[in-house]
């Protein structure tokens, strides 16, 4: 168990880190009283936002503890339990240090570009190292606790319940946090482009638009709070559900144990090589904001080679070459003659580590403004809106083409080297790094939020150009976070697929089976749960999409109700009523998450009583296993193609208003402004939730197999 000790060691250090960084991002100063008070109204609309959004996601959380109180025991429960609190802390605690950073960040930006952007950095740094610190001292604690005061063996059933309970409620807490933030980002921030720019004409963060307060509190709970609860849950479940594929996997093999806690060291020396690349951000003699970003995130990623490495070798007893398993191949149902070894592990996570690069690189080519389909969307802008619009959905749709071939690549190479596992310590060794690419992603919405109070504070036009800088490198650092979160979500979900099946294989009996089930394309009950799990990226897309459509027109309302109202707002004699705004984007934002977020838990659960009911037990397993495989794929290709698309638009737009095709104001910028409308919910509120979308689907197929097991059906 020193494995797990050195993890827990690695993830203390992570929160220690946290808590000494966020006091060095608070100590600085936070301006002018004109800015706090922006900042004060901003972090007012945030904190009664996630409290509202939190009472409503407890009602659905109690009620998931008492089903699996009675269906699988009070360790699944709380498993449950432990998940859900912590993607909570970690959505509060992203939300927490953004809002108060922001002014702090537009403050720093006075005095130089190379202030501003280490404090805006530090700050998300915070955010990523508290989500990796949490994420892996749940894991490791409540693994340690199951092993060692409960005394289970390492694949015992109820270790194996648990886990996946723990990943459910990381699961569960993620999607409503980041389907409802997105929903709010959205709602506010369509809602003022269209009236504010379009109509009234005026610049974006102007004061005297009802929706900025409602715009920047978005950002916060939905680019900080919403990611940082997505990211804490990709975490959790990808090395959790690692642990619990070896555990079905590999139950009679000697290195069970080590194998089992070798995700966890390895997530927690990559902690410490991204606490190292935080200190690495600096700006060049290029004076390149992207460049900075990029010598923090490659200093953690070639540290973690070697690190790996070592931990490896550690773990095996100092022998990489020793014949670890022949049975993980085949899912458990076959043997293979060439058995991996400690080594083919290590390839299989350099493999993870190169996905993590190659996505990067896709993403920011498909979202940089220094690239052409960026400056594609952005020159059919010049022949009006629906050229915008077209070029920019050929964009989303050619987005896809590149990462999914680099998956694809991965996939075939990791299994060749260690079957699913080799797929799974792959995806473990993308998600190691997460603590430095939260960083980058919650160092975007940080600067975004600076620029708006810059702007509403009115000072200096400097001041407003590094903002602007700022921002504009942290729109492409959001948009690589979700292409890397989304291709470790398809690696990571294929391990569940693995691990549903073998879980059918192990568990046969418990499960009433007479007869293996039959996965073949030949039967009639796997075509429909293949379209039946690809329809679900769709569906849920579209009520995302629509929760948007309807949240922006009530903020459209309200902000022409307002200037119709008063005169003096749009003489900046009256101040708007920004509250009213945020509270109505704050109600509808609740209302409409319930739905969409209900679709992917209770989905499984349909599909396999129904399809039972018709065609026998066996006919359900197969139609849900078919399933999960629909949702991975549609899922993959709807949610890349919907965050690159959406942030190439937005790009198009800034680049636009950089002085290109006649800068703002032009109607080529009306035309971005429109595209960047569309974009917008397709990048920060579909899209990613189908990332924890794709998850929870194949996670509850897990616990329903555990349920009707325990119950002996």
């Amino acid at each position: 168990m020193t494995s797990v000790y050195i993890a827990i060691a690695c993830g203390l250090l992570a929160v220690l880190y946290g808590f000494i960084t966020s006091g060095q991002v608070l100590r600085q100063s936070a301006g002018e009283t004109k800015m706090q008070d922006i900042a004060s109204a901003i972090q007012e609309g945030a904190s009664a936002y996630l409290a509202r959004q939190y009472r409503t996601i407890g009602i659905v959380g109690i009620v998931v503890v008492v089903i699996l109180a009675v269906t699988l025991g009070w360790l699944s429960t709380i498993g449950f339990v432990i998940g859900a609190v912590l993607s909570g802390v970690a959505g509060f605690v992203g939300m927490n240090i953004s809002v108060r950073a922001n002014v702090r960040t537009a403050e720093a930006a006075r005095h130089s570009l190379q202030r501003g952007l280490t404090v805006a950095f530090r700050s998300g740094a915070v955010t990523g190292m508290l989500v990796a610190g949490l994420g892996l001292l749940a894991i490791s604690v409540f693994f340690w606790y199951l092993v060692v005061p409960a005394g289970h063996a390492p694949d015992d059933r109820e270790i194996i319940e648990a886990l996946t309970a723990l990943a459910f409620g990381a699961s569960l807490i993620s999607i409503f946090a980041r389907l409802g933030g997105g929903i709010f980002t959205k709602a506010a921030d369509v809602g003022a482009d269209l009236v504010g720019k379009v109509e009234a004409g005026i610049p974006e963060d102007d004061p005297r638009n009802p929706a900025t307060i409602a715009d920047n509190v978005g950002d916060n709970v939905g680019d900080c709070a919403g990611m940082a609860a997505d990211l804490f849950e990709t975490y959790v479940v990808t090395l959790g559900l690692t642990m619990v594929s070896i555990a079905l996997l590999m139950a009679n093999s000697d290195y069970l144990l080590a194998l089992m806690t070798l995700p966890l060291i390895v997530g927690g020396v990559c902690i410490v090589t991204s606490i190292i690349g935080t200190y690495m951000v600096r700006l060049g003699s290029s004076q390149s904001i992207m460049g900075a970003l990029y010598k923090g995130f490659w200093t953690a990623a070639i540290l973690a080679v070697p690190a790996i490495y070592l931990v490896t070798s550690y773990a095996l007893g100092g022998d990489m070459n020793v014949p670890l398993d022949h049975n993980a191949f085949l899912g458990g149902g076959g043997a293979s003659d060439n058995p991996f070894t400690g080594m083919d592990l290590f390839w299989a996570m350099m493999i993870g580590l190169g996905v993590t690069g190659a996505l990067v690189w896709i993403t920011e080519y498909y979202t940089g403004t220094q690239y052409r389909p960026v400056k594609s969307i952005a020159k059919a802008s010049v022949t009006g809106h629906g050229t915008n619009v077209i070029q920019g959905l050929a964009i989303s749709l050619e987005s896809t083409a590149l990462p999914t071939l680099v998956i694809v690549v991965a996939v075939i190479a990791a299994y060749q080297l260690a079957g699913i596992i080799g797929i799974a310590f792959a995806a473990t060794a993308m998600l190691a790094l997460a603590g430095m690419v939260i960083a980058l992603d919650a160092y975007g919405p940080v600067t975004d939020n600076a620029g708006g109070i810059a702007e509403m504070a009115g000072l200096p036009e400097d001041v407003r150009g590094r903002t602007d800088a700022l921002d504009a490198v942290g729109n492409t650092t959001k948009a690589v976070t979700k292409g890397y979160a989304i291709g470790s979500a398809a690696l990571a979900a294929l391990v569940l697929f693995g691990a549903y099946t073998t879980d059918l294989d192990r568990y046969s009996s418990a499960l009433g089976l007479t007869e293996a089930v039959d996965f073949s394309l030949s039967n009639p009950y796997i075509i429909v749960g293949l379209l039946l799990g690809a329809l679900l990226p769709y569906l849920f897309g579209a009520f995302g999409m629509t929760a948007v459509g309807r949240a922006a027109g009530s903020v459209v309302e309200d902000v022409r109700a307002q200037f119709g109202e008063d005169a003096g707002i749009m003489a900046g004699t009256s101040r708007p009523n920004y509250a009213r705004t945020v509270d109505i984007v704050t109600k509808a934002a609740i209302k409409e998450m319930i739905i969409p977020s209900l679709l992917p838990v209770l989905s499984p659960v349909v599909v396999f009583f129904i399809v039972s009911w018709v065609a026998g037990r066996e006919s359900g397993f197969a139609a849900v296993g078919a399933m999960l495989l629909g949702v991975i794929v549609s899922g993959l290709f709807v949610a890349i193609s919907m965050t690159s698309g959406g942030g190439a638009w937005d790009n198009a737009k800034k680049y636009i208003e950089d002085g290109h095709h006649g800068g703002k104001g032009s109607e080529a910028h009306k035309a971005a402004v429109t595209g960047d409308t569309v974009g917008d919910p397709y990048k920060d509120t579909a899209g990613p939730a189908v990332n924890p979308m794709i998850k929870i689907t194949n996670i509850v197929a897990l616990l329903l197999l555990a349920a009707l097991a325990a119950g002996g059906a």
